[in-house]
């Protein structure tokens, strides 16, 4: 198993951190530039910055706050929306941006990502999928995508879209539960599992952390090679640093900084 990444979020809009309760409620967290500090400083291994207000505005992301942001760490940088255009792409890896994540994506427009793959190259493509898990016989599939402010739905069932994600060369999937996001009480292990089971790509699972028990059932159980979290580490319910030793305590392999991996078995 290759070393698990953790992954703290910045969903900012109007220039603040927010944190989304089900893609609806938010509330102020801090300031962002702050936070990416402060998880550089916690041994985090990447950060995303999704601009929630290019979003709702259908605007293109802006770059002030991602400018300020780097300027605060040397993380790998993760950006997210308003990504309307391969332009936008360039710029953001023009400013040092690591990847970026595409969300607003359909089965109509998804030849946008076979251009931004071809482009920029796999490795620096993340599609984003959001997906809500459907009661047993309401006629819509059990595993359905919505878009990113969770108002409408494809009529697309979830694991089919993540395999045509991947076969357009997506290097990875960011992958949140409506339904558990925002919420704390643990990721959704049965849409993880659906997913990572399907495609061989990278996943990472997002939504609904609320304990270091959450962090470990996604990887062991859901198979997940990245976590994302936002609201338990913007309210210090989880440090990076503690969850990377209970992690390793466990067995699973994470980096560590100034620290090589060793499985607590050897390191008796």
């Amino acid at each position: 198993m290759k070393p698990i990444k953790i992954i703290p979020c910045l969903d900012v809009k109007d220039g603040r951190v927010v944190k989304e309760i089900k893609f609806t409620d938010m509330a102020d967290a801090r300031d962002p530039a702050e936070a990416a500090f402060v998880y550089s400083k916690q041994g985090a291994d990447e950060l995303a910055f999704l601009d929630i207000t290019a979003t709702i505005e259908n605007s293109s992301i802006h770059t002030d706050w991602v400018k300020k942001i780097i300027s605060k760490t040397s993380l790998p940088l993760i950006a997210g929306g308003g990504i309307r255009n391969l332009q936008d792409i360039e710029n953001l890896f023009t400013l040092g941006v690591s990847k970026v994540a595409l969300n607003t994506i359909t089965p109509q427009n998804q030849e946008f990502i076979r251009k931004a793959v071809a482009r920029f190259g796999s490795e620096r493509i993340i599609v984003a999928i959001d997906g809500i898990k459907n009661p047993p016989g309401n006629g819509h599939s059990r595993l359905e995508t919505v878009m990113p402010n969770g108002d409408d739905t494809h009529n697309l069932e979830l694991v089919d879209w993540a395999k045509q994600v991947e076969a357009l060369g997506a290097g990875a999937i960011l992958l949140t539960s409506k339904d558990t996001d925002g919420t704390k009480d643990g990721f959704d292990l049965e849409m993880i599992r659906a997913v990572t089971r399907a495609v061989s790509i990278p996943v990472i699972a997002s939504g609904g952390a609320g304990k270091l028990e959450d962090m470990y059932a996604a990887i062991i159980e859901g198979k997940a090679q990245a976590v994302l979290a936002a609201s338990v580490f913007h309210s210090g319910i989880i440090n990076i640093s503690e969850l990377k030793t209970y992690l390793h305590s466990k067995g699973i392999p994470v980096n560590i900084p100034h620290k090589k991996y060793t499985s607590p078995s050897k390191s008796k």
